[in-house]
């Protein structure tokens, strides 16, 4: 992944939750054609985020 680059993360398993190692990203939902509008999010100091389109719970851990 190049610096300028947002991860772009799928959940086309329907995992509840997911643990990533980054703390802003695209969620996508599914990989297309089962994609949601992509979604810019930012776990910020929380260490948690639920998109608000597929409802996955995105946990930060470095």
């Amino acid at each position: 992944m190049k610096n300028n680059q947002i991860p772009r993360m799928t959940n086309d398993s329907g995992k509840k939750t997911i643990v990533i190692k980054f703390k802003k990203f695209n969620c996508l939902g599914a990989k297309p054609p089962h994609d949601h509008p992509h979604t810019y999010l930012d776990i910020g100091s929380k260490g948690e985020i639920v998109c608000p389109y597929c409802g996955t719970l995105y946990k930060y851990k470095n």
